[in-house]
């Protein structure tokens, strides 16, 4: 890999706003908040949607799913629990690089985040109620990036057969996509 495209990469993921520290919050519940993501990722509040992308990316920054299966919004001293459709977040774009020859695969999500497809954040395909793949990026704080139809097809682009199962690479690892 060159220098420039090394630098590239590292640009890509360390120029992220820092997050706060929610895994180490835990009040009380609050309550519930009328807060709902869309599948198609639109965020609404009070039956309104959201428009300013800044306060979406900050809600986004305090949103945690938990063992119960429910996402909740968190300060140091609240809890609100919301309704997400379906997956919270959109996987929008993807940036391929090769690292000494290991390709490595950053996507973004709407809202600005950064992951590169690896152990911390693998890829978990599921299907839909039609039968066709879900593709999902976890991230952390138990919240998952549904894969853009864009984005997933790009992926397909870079899928090789191993083992009798098409999988992509990245960070050294192999990830199946059926």
């Amino acid at each position: 890999m060159s220098s420039n495209a090394l630098q590239s990469l590292e640009n890509l993921l360390s120029d992220q706003p820092s997050m706060p520290p929610i895994h180490l919050w835990s009040p009380e519940l609050s309550g519930e908040m009328d807060m709902v993501i869309k599948p198609d990722g639109q965020w609404f509040h009070e039956g309104d949607p959201i428009k300013r992308e800044k306060l979406v990316a900050l809600f986004a920054s305090i949103l945690r799913r938990e063992e119960d299966g429910e996402y909740y919004l968190l300060t140091p001293v609240e809890k609100w629990r919301i309704t997400v459709d379906d997956a919270p977040l959109l996987a929008v774009d993807m940036d391929v690089f090769d690292e000494q020859g290991v390709q490595q695969l950053v996507f973004t999500t709407n809202v600005g985040g950064r992951f590169l497809l690896s152990d911390d954040h693998s890829l978990l395909v599921k299907k839909d109620s039609d039968g066709q793949p879900s593709p999902e990026l976890t991230l952390d704080n138990g919240l998952h990036a549904k894969l853009a139809r864009s984005v997933f097809y790009r992926l397909v682009d870079l899928a090789e057969e191993e083992a009798g199962c098409f999988v992509v690479k990245s960070a050294g690892r192999s990830f199946a996509l059926d």
